[in-house]
């Protein structure tokens, strides 16, 4: 396996209120996109924020790394996805609309709304990032055509019977996950549904690198790993110190897919070995150190949870958001 990324190298600083989205730029992956409770996006080079950063005392000075803000929010943002050509993202969050973003002039090129709840994700899709998909708390999926004048969804999908919290976009198909327990494959081609039963509320969708599995996180502290053709548990992680039972938590899968990375309600970070389900490190956020031997649960506050965590695809680095305000990133030590 190879060697995973402990040693923190950067910490991006500034937000007032519990970052909830973290997402690399597109490749060559030198920029990392930050959404927060204080309804802001921020643009950070990492590379320009040491671990020693501290935030600045002023609203109006600029943390170190910090390139660009975003505002156009009036609630939480609660997602961030970059397009490929790295000239446009994509946010979501407690304002019932989709932002579609311009990053180098820092405005929305588009807003599109229809949704009747705080909007828990959005993604692009389709070919050059053409339509955009998103999913709510108002139960639907809807699609959006990026290039159409339109601002009506070209699709919606509303089987949830509960709030929708993640989606993902691949190859014709589109999978949502929600609180009523169900992973749900939608083929556009042939309009065929197929549920999946996960039995408590799912809370991230990601997808192997292959597309052949889904690691699907929920609310009985333990991430799964699912076949997406037949819909078997491949594997499940869990850990005793892995508590993930009452908030919305993203999991990821990095290093060429062979660990599990997964923020948690307590403030802790958990890698897990892909294959064999062991759990190879745990970090406290905050402290911005890995746990030796056992890690023991603490009682939970608001800023202590891990809700958002990023694998870098290109590097042997990660970054985990926290309630505290800050995101670490980790590397190695060369």
């Amino acid at each position: 396996m190879p060697y995973f990324p402990t040693t923190p190298i950067a910490k991006l600083t500034g937000h007032t209120g519990p970052v909830h989205a973290v997402a690399y730029s597109s490749s060559p992956h030198s920029y990392i996109l930050t959404g927060a409770a204080d309804r802001t996006i921020r643009l950070y080079n990492p590379s320009k924020a040491p671990p020693s950063s501290v935030a600045p005392t002023s609203s109006a000075a600029y943390a170190p790394g910090l390139i660009t803000k975003y505002n156009a929010h009036g609630y939480e943002v609660l997602s961030i996805d970059v397009n490929g050509a790295n000239d446009r993202f994509v946010s979501t969050g407690g304002d019932k609309i989709v932002f579609l973003w311009d990053v180098q002039t820092a405005q929305t090129v588009r807003r599109f709304t229809g949704h009747a709840g705080r909007v828990n994700r959005g993604v692009f899709g389709g070919e050059g990032d053409s339509v955009i998909v998103s999913a709510s708390f108002d139960g639907t999926v809807r699609v959006w055509d990026v290039r159409s004048s339109s601002y009506k969804p070209l699709m919606t999908f509303s089987d949830a019977k509960d709030s929708v919290t993640d989606v993902l976009v691949f190859d014709g198909a589109i999978v949502s996950g929600s609180v009523d327990g169900r992973v749900r494959s939608y083929d556009l081609r042939t309009g065929y549904c197929e549920v999946d039963v996960i039995g408590y509320p799912v809370t991230s969708l990601t997808l192997s690198k292959k597309g052949t599995e889904i690691l699907v996180s929920s609310l009985d502290s333990t991430v799964r790993l699912m076949d997406r053709g037949n819909g078997q548990l491949l594997k499940a992680y869990r850990d005793q110190a892995f508590v993930n039972t009452d908030l919305r938590v993203r999991s990821t899968l990095g290093l060429n897919d062979s660990v599990v990375l997964s923020g948690s309600d307590d403030g802790m970070t958990f890698a897990w070995d892909l294959l064999g389900g062991t759990a190879l490190h745990k970090f406290r956020h905050s402290e911005m150190r890995e746990m030796r031997g056992t890690a023991e649960k603490k009682e939970k506050g608001k800023k202590d949870i891990v809700s958002a965590v990023a694998f870098c695809p290109s590097r042997r680095e990660w970054a985990s958001a926290g309630g505290d305000g800050n995101v670490v990133v980790w590397g190695t030590d060369s």
